[in-house]
């Protein structure tokens, strides 16, 4: 089945030789080969302010970048963000662009006395998640903890039903282990997952 596929590069360093961004171009390589619609965001060539106040983030002006961010968002069936881990956690222009993205009254709404509704149903996501320490050392000692507030406290709180992750560990390590997970992307996004 054919989708809708939103590639966010949340990478905040545009330099085209990170590796995330080489994940990101190769997912999306996949996914054209597979027949799938694809839109990408690159978060560093986004501009847009920090939300600084809960008034800014309920009723603040809507910077045009953002507004195509939501554009993409809605037109998606599935969403994958490709970010770097940075003390532990998405860096912080990624974050910066969430805050923006996920505004009261696009991705979900607030109910007197009751549960929020969610307003992006329908939808999945996947994390992908490159670091410099092996992958194992953050999923058993550091519980993976960016990842699954990520999922749970952003994701699934806006209902997208994330379809699990992929943490890529020592990505500074071999050519053979990089060339690997380059080939592993190009899957997901030829099956739009």
């Amino acid at each position: 089945m054919k989708k809708r596929l939103l590639v966010i590069d949340g990478h905040p360093d545009a330099d085209p030789a990170r590796f995330v961004h080489a994940l990101a171009r190769r997912y999306i390589e996949g996914a054209e080969e597979g027949g799938h619609e694809v839109r990408t965001l690159n978060v560093a060539e986004l501009r847009f302010p920090l939300v600084a106040s809960r008034a800014d983030w309920e009723n603040g002006n809507l910077p045009p970048d953002i507004q195509t961010a939501q554009e993409a968002v809605a037109w998606a069936d599935h969403i994958a963000i490709f970010f770097p881990l940075w003390l532990g956690d998405m860096p912080a222009l990624l974050k910066g662009f969430v805050e923006q993205v996920m505004r009261p009254g696009f991705a979900f709404v607030e109910r007197q006395g009751k549960l929020h509704e969610k307003r992006l149903t329908s939808r999945t996501g996947r994390l992908i998640v490159t670091m410099g320490m092996p992958a194992v050392v953050y999923r058993t000692y550091y519980r993976a903890h960016c990842v699954k507030s990520f999922e749970r406290n952003i994701l699934r709180f806006v209902g997208i039903r994330p379809l699990g992750h992929v943490l890529i560990g020592n990505v500074e390590g071999s050519a053979v282990a990089r060339a690997g997970w380059l080939d592993d992307l190009f899957d997901f996004g030829e099956a739009g997952i």
